[in-house]
């Protein structure tokens, strides 16, 4: 999405981390501000099994080391 609002394809609503760098270099601009605060965060919802298979274990460990966030 990110790539397709550089290259003038339209608008992409996506976590302010992702576009920050952008923004700051004027390759993407905000609109419609006052309508559509900043996404900071995301909500990841998952089975709190104590036998989580491996797959969805290492992503959800990822999401959570990269994010800044431990909840």
């Amino acid at each position: 999405m990110v790539e397709a609002a550089k290259q003038g394809m339209g608008l992409a609503h996506v976590l302010e981390d992702l576009v920050t760098e952008h923004v700051a270099a004027g390759r993407l601009v905000r609109v419609l501000e006052p309508w559509c605060p900043p996404m900071y965060r995301f909500h990841l919802y998952f089975p709190g099994t104590p036998r989580m298979p491996g797959k969805p274990r290492v992503f959800i460990d990822f999401l959570r080391t990269h994010s800044g966030h431990d909840a």
